[in-house]
């Protein structure tokens, strides 16, 4: 799938080509078919991880207000131990690139390791002191391809409700970095993996937006109104959704 989608998103016929398949992936997920289950990212938005093969990846990343949000224990300045290539479905979002500086004498922020597992995130505190410095903004809306190498210290903000498909290829030897205070400890967290009707919601809340219309596509069932922002809290539970940036 990874090559498939990479040529997608790199082809001239992108705009065409990315939604059709996003659709036709997402509509099979809406309709309650396959096992794909979202999980609340501690970036705060939902990932459907659609593929996971060694180091690469192709996941639908999800920033909207009608559902619950998982919450960072460090900053949300990161910098990812991945390739990214990325493609805008709807929406748009800022990447604001963040200049860090090793700093032992002023230092601002701690660099955190992280390490992700099935049940969740090792977040490790490291002896690394750096100043957080200025930002340079990058927008990119819909029909919008944009890359961003590993390493590369960075915070994504959405506006508005915005959809991206996200493809990851692991760079050997690196590691997932964070920005933590100066006190921050090592500790674990755990994913919040949505159950089967969450997941569907979510699945059905793209595609619409992808018809454009409104309109409900055939053998999509309506998002469940129970699972909007109003809803329980989100529950913890075991992530299958590899990287902890991702």
């Amino acid at each position: 799938m990874y090559d498939t989608i990479y040529r997608a998103v790199t082809g001239e016929a992108r705009d065409r080509a990315v939604p059709r398949w996003a659709a036709d992936r997402l509509g099979e997920v809406a309709a309650g078919r396959g096992r794909v289950l979202a999980v609340r990212h501690p970036l705060g938005f939902l990932c459907l991880p659609l593929e996971r093969a060694g180091e690469r990846g192709v996941c639908v990343h999800v920033w909207s207000d009608h559902v619950p949000h998982a919450g960072a224990t460090t900053s949300t300045t990161h910098a990812h131990s991945w390739d990214l290539l990325s493609y805008v479905l709807y929406g748009t979002l800022r990447n604001e690139l963040v200049a860090v500086t090793d700093e032992p004498d002023g230092p601002t922020h701690r660099v955190c390791e992280i390490e992700s597992g099935g049940d969740g995130d090792e977040i490790r505190r490291t002896s690394r002191l750096v100043r957080r410095g200025g930002s340079v903004t990058e927008v990119h809306r819909k029909g919008d391809v944009y890359g961003l190498p590993a390493g590369v210290f960075h915070e994504t903000v959405p506006v508005g409700e915005t959809a991206t498909v996200a493809l990851g290829l692991g760079r050997p030897g690196a590691v997932d970095l964070a920005l933590g205070d100066l006190h921050t400890e090592s500790h674990r967290t755990k994913r919040q993996l949505c159950d089967h009707d969450e997941t569907v919601y979510v699945a059905g809340m793209v595609v619409m937006r992808l018809a454009g219309s409104g309109q409900r596509p055939p053998g999509v069932q309506p998002p469940d109104p129970a699972w909007g922002p109003a809803s329980r809290p989100p529950r913890p539970r075991e992530d299958p959704c590899g990287h902890s940036t991702r």
